[in-house]
């Protein structure tokens, strides 16, 4: 999926909020279907519409909702508005901010609050609350203000800002060479085998679900972008296990789609599957207990609980921690009561 910036098509005064183009072994599929894979929070009753509306465009040309998608079609979106998303506007939203000097500042994002504007989420963001809260902050290359990095939406924890150009580069360029530190926590199911390891594979789009990332290997292990993760576990707690990753690379859904690809789908990762019993009895009483497990943590159990970088100013190399939040700690105990009481 491409968002683009907002440049005014002058054929038909008309925005371009997606493109894509089909797969060579794309099988004939409905459009309102093909693109419910691709467009997050999009509904098949929004796409009929906009197809309605002579929105949706294969090769140039605008289609109903009934077209059949076919290899190698590009297929483009396009509305009368610019993309939300580059319409930002400042929002008076409260920030836990835990450092902030002159060049930067860390903040301890909580689960639920999206990082940037994008498809369906276009207020509420990290990036509305920052820019009312800071002047002239310096857009990255995505024109994202100052944003040096990102986690989820339902993922807690640290994130570092830039507020102006030079730090901006310094930081991204740390990011880049990996000499930046970043651990997270995680509860994944499962008991896991090595007491600690190293997970390599390339991370791309998954070509049947366009909101999920894969691991691609074997033969197509030259499509999408190198990624490592460190993993240790700090905890086994029965069906489940927790454990500390340290990234050396920052793909999206990094951790997320490297646990999966291990068989230790992150607990409550309703994504890619984790909201399932993936480990565990038949038993009710179990069921019941997971399933209270899941109102407790109603989000992937993934914590970005330390970030380390240098600062682009002293060239001193800080190192920030943070707590597991309240809810992923409740869903731990939980766990710590379960493990002691089959135990006895």
């Amino acid at each position: 999926m491409t968002d683009f910036t907002p440049e005014q098509d002058s054929d038909d005064d008309l925005y371009e909020h997606y493109t894509f183009t089909a797969e060579k072994g794309q099988q004939p599929l409905r459009i309102d279907k093909y693109l419910m894979n691709f467009i997050e929070n999009a509904t098949r009753n929004k796409i009929q519409a906009a197809a309605k509306n002579g929105s949706i465009y294969v090769n140039d040309v605008p289609v109903k909702s009934n077209y059949k998608v076919k290899p190698f079609d590009v297929i483009r979106v396009l509305f009368e508005h610019p993309p939300y998303e580059n319409l930002l506007t400042p929002e008076n939203i409260s920030l836990n901010i835990v450092y902030e000097d002159n060049d930067l500042l860390v903040v301890n994002k909580e689960a639920g609050m999206v990082v940037h504007p994008g498809h369906g989420n276009y207020s509420g963001t990290l990036i509305n609350a920052l820019i009312y809260h800071f002047d002239n902050l310096p857009n990255n290359s995505s024109n994202r203000p100052g944003l040096v990095h990102r986690i989820d939406k339902d993922t807690s924890g640290l994130l570092v800002i830039a507020k102006n150009e030079e730090t901006m580069t310094h930081l991204a360029k740390q990011f880049f060479d990996k000499t930046s530190e970043r651990e997270y926590v995680a509860i994944v199911w499962g008991n896991m085998e090595e007491d600690e390891g190293t997970i390599e594979g390339n991370i791309g789009r998954h070509p049947k679900n366009r909101l999920q990332n894969t691991v691609f290997y074997g033969d197509d292990e030259d499509k999408g972008k190198p990624a490592v993760t460190h993993y240790k576990v700090l905890e086994r707690l029965g069906y489940v296990t927790l454990v500390s990753c340290k990234l050396e690379t920052g793909r999206t859904h990094q951790i997320r789609v490297h646990m999966k690809h291990l068989g230790h789908t992150l607990f409550n990762d309703e994504r890619y599957g984790g909201e399932k019993i993936l480990k565990g009895t038949t038993f009710t009483k179990y069921k019941q207990f997971v399933e209270n497990c899941f109102k407790v943590l109603p989000r992937q159990a993934l914590h970005a609980k330390t970030l380390g970088f240098t600062h682009p100013k002293t060239g001193k190399f800080m190192r920030f921690d943070s707590e597991i939040p309240q809810d992923m700690q409740q869903c731990i105990e939980k766990w710590r009561h379960y493990v002691k009481h089959q135990e006895m």
